[in-house]
C-alpha cells in the first residue's frame, strides 16, 4: 500500500497540488489521468521520492519495495543490458556485486567467509540465482532479443533502451510499480505483452498513459487530477468518463431543481412578506430559502480542441494508384513491390513495427522522396495535407504562430486565421508566440491547424497522436471519424486505429505489403495474419 497524506506542492505562488489525500492498495491498477500540466508525472515523482512535496508525506507499507520507470535513457550506458534490468532491484544487485567482489579476492579471510555466507543467504532469499533468467524472460517478452542481453546499453537504439528500462521497472516482482507513459515507443507485440503482464500482476500499479485502449484494458481504478485535487473512481478510463459526465449532469439537474425552488420561495416572500396574515408563512419560507445551497459547478481544467477537417471539393472515384513501388534505404529494402488502389471511401491505417517503411512511403507519396522502382498516381480531384513524423524543419524559423499559419492560408484575413488557432486552444496572445519555442504538443496543434485550413480532401498523418494529451487525442479521433475524405495514417494508438480505419495495411519487416479491408481488431485476430508473422519470423531465424 502507498498513500499520499495531505500532499501540497507549490511552484512559486502556484499550488500544483493542495492537501491531496489518496490511498493506493494492493491488487489494483490505477490509471492516473488529467490534462497536460495537471501534474501527473510530478505526482509520480512525489510518490517515488524523486521530488519532495512542500507539505505532507508519502507512507508505504513497511518492507514493501517500490519500483518506477526511469525516464533518463542514458543513465545506464556504462552497464550491460542484463545488469541494467537486475538493478531494478537495487539491493539484489548490490548483494550480487559485493559477493562477487569477495570471491575475487586473492587473500580470502575468515571474515570474508562469514560475510560471503551472510550475502549468500540474503541472495538466495531474493531469488538471486534466478535473477538473470528472470531478467532475460522480461526482455524477451518485450522483444529484446537474446543477442542484445550482454551488450552495453550505449550500443542500443532508443526503442530498445525504452524496453530495457521497462523490464528494469518490472523486474523482481515489486510491491508498488509506478509507470509513466510505459507504452511510448513500444511496438504492438510489446504493448500486448505489457498489457497481459499488468493484468496478471497482483501488487499495486499506478500508471500514466495517453493510450485509452491500454488504460481500459489494464486499469481497475482511475485517479483523476483536476484543479490540484485527485478524485478516485472504481473502474477503467471509459467508466471514469461516463461517471464524470453523469456526475456533472446530476449536479446540473439538482441545481436546476433548487433554482426553481428558490424562485418559487422568493416569489412567495415578495408577495406576502407585508401581509400580516401570511407573515408567519413568509418567515418560514425565508428560513427554507437560507438553507438551500447550490452545488459548486467548477468547470474542469480540461480543454478539448475543436478539430473539423472540411474539404474544399468533393473527391472523385480515382484517388490513388500505386504500382510495383520499391525503395531501399541504407542497403535495406523497406518497400518491396507495393501495389494497390485507393477508393474514395477508404480510411487506411498503416500498422506494424516497420516504422521507417511507413514514413518512407508517406514521404514518397508527398513527393519528398523518389521510389527506386514503380510509380504512383494521384487522382485529378485530389488535394493533400500532410502531418510528418518529424516536423522540426517546419518550425525552424522566427515566425509567430499567426504568421506561420497565415502563410498556408489562401484567405490572409487575420480574424479568419486566428479562428483556426482558437479552435486549437491558442488564445489571442498566443498568436504572437514564436513557433521556434513551442512545446511538442503545441507544434502538433499548429500542424493540425494547418491541415484544417488547407481544405484538403486527402489527409496523410504519420503518428499524429505523439505529444498530444488525452483531450486532444479524443478530439482528433472524432474529427477523423467525421472527415468525409480519404485518410492514410500511421498510429500506435489502438483505439484511434480501431475507431477510424476501415482498411488495414501492414508493411512487414521485409518490405512486403499486407492489405486487408477490415477493422483493426479483426485484422489482429485473423489466423492468416498470425501465420504471416510466424512464417516471416521463422524465415528470419533461418537466415
Amino acid at each position: 500500500m502507498i498513500a499520499a497524506n495531505n500532499i501540497t506542492l507549490r511552484i512559486g505562488k502556484k499550488a500544483l497540488f493542495e492537501d491531496v489525500n489518496i490511498k493506493f492498495t494492493e491488487g489494483n491498477c490505477y490509471g492516473l489521468i488529467g490534462a497536460n500540466g495537471a501534474g501527473k508525472s510530478t505526482f509520480l515523482k512525489i510518490l517515488s521520492g524523486q521530488l519532495e512535496a512542500t507539505k505532507g508525506d508519502i507512507s508505504i507499507t513497511p518492507g514493501q519495495r517500490l519500483s518506477f520507470l526511469v525516464q533518463d535513457h542514458f543513465k545506464y550506458d556504462a552497464y550491460t543490458v542484463l545488469d541494467t534490468v537486475i538493478m531494478g532491484n537495487p539491493r539484489l544487485y548490490e548483494v550480487g556485486k559485493e559477493k562477487d567482489a569477495i570471491y575475487a579476492k586473492e587473500d580470502f579471510t575468515d571474515e570474508d567467509g562469514i560475510r560471503a555466507s551472510e550475502l549468500e543467504c540474503e541472495f538466495a532469499e531474493m531469488n538471486g540465482w534466478e535473477a538473470e533468467s528472470d531478467a532475460a524472460m522480461l526482455l524477451n517478452g518485450l522483444g529484446v532479443e537474446t543477442e542484445f542481453h550482454s551488450a552495453p546499453m550505449k550500443d542500443l537504439n532508443g526503442s530498445l533502451k525504452v524496453k530495457v528500462l521497462l523490464a528494469q521497472a518490472l523486474f523482481g516482482n515489486p510491491d508498488i510499480l509506478l509507470l509513466d507513459e510505459p507504452t511510448n515507443h513500444l511496438d504492438l507485440p510489446a504493448i500486448e505483452w505489457l498489457e497481459e503482464f499488468l493484468i496478471d500482476f497482483n501488487n499495486t500499479v499506478i500508471v500514466v498513459s495517453h493510450d485509452r485502449y491500454f488504460l481500459n484494458k489494464v486499469c481497475t481504478h482511475t485517479a483523476d487530477i483536476d484543479y490540484g485535487k485527485i478524485q478516485l473512481y472504481a473502474g477503467n478510463y471509459d467508466f471514469w468518463f461516463e461517471s464524470s459526465q453523469l456526475l456533472v449532469k446530476q449536479m446540473k439537474e439538482a441545481n436546476k431543481k433548487k433554482e426553481e425552488k428558490i424562485k418559487e420561495l422568493q416569489e412567495f416572500i415578495s408577495r406576502f412578506s407585508a401581509n400580516a396574515s401570511k407573515s408567519r408563512q413568509a418567515t418560514s419560507r425565508k428560513r427554507a430559502l437560507e438553507k438551500i445551497q447550490l452545488e459548486e459547478m467548477r468547470p474542469s481544467s480540461r480543454k478539448y480542441p475543436y478539430i473539423d477537417f472540411r474539404p474544399n471539393r468533393e473527391i472523385g472515384n480515382e484517388v490513388l494508384m500505386v504500382e510495383n513501388l520499391s525503395k531501399t534505404i541504407d542497403g535495406v529494402k523497406v518497400l518491396d513491390n507495393l501495389t494497390f488502389t485507393l477508393g474514395h471511401d477508404d480510411k487506411v491505417a498503416f500498422v506494424g513495427s516497420n516504422e521507417l517503411a511507413k514514413t518512407t512511403f508517406f514521404r514518397i507519396l508527398m513527393g519528398e522522396l523518389e521510389p527506386d522502382e514503380g510509380n504512383y498516381k494521384w487522382g485529378v480531384t485530389t488535394s493533400r495535407a500532410y502531418f510528418p513524423k518529424d516536423s522540426a524543419a517546419e518550425f525552424d524559423n522566427d515566425l509567430t504562430i499567426a504568421d506561420w499559419l497565415t502563410q498556408y492560408s489562401e484567405n490572409k484575413d487575420a480574424t479568419y486565421v486566428r479562428g483556426f488557432l482558437g479552435r486549437m486552444l491558442f488564445a489571442g496572445e498566443d498568436g504572437v508566440k514564436k513557433v521556434r519555442v513551442l512545446s511538442g504538443g503545441e507544434k502538433v496543434r499548429c500542424l493540425l491547424s494547418k491541415m484544417m485550413i488547407s481544405g484538403a480532401n486527402i489527409l496523410l498523418l504519420d503518428e499524429p497522436t505523439n505529444h498530444l494529451d488525452m483531450e486532444a487525442i479524443t478530439a482528433l479521433n472524432n474529427g477523423l471519424i467525421k472527415f468525409p475524405g480519404v485518410l492514410l495514417f500511421a498510429s500506435h494508438d489502438h483505439q484511434f486505429v480501431q475507431t477510424t480505419a476501415n482498411r488495414i495495411m501492414e508493411i512487414l519487416p521485409n518490405g512486403v505489403l499486407v492489405d486487408k479491408i477490415t477493422t483493426y481488431d479483426e485484422y489482429l485476430a485473423s489466423d492468416e495474419m498470425a501465420k504471416k508473422r510466424h512464417v516471416y519470423t521463422m524465415t528470419e531465424e533461418d537466415n
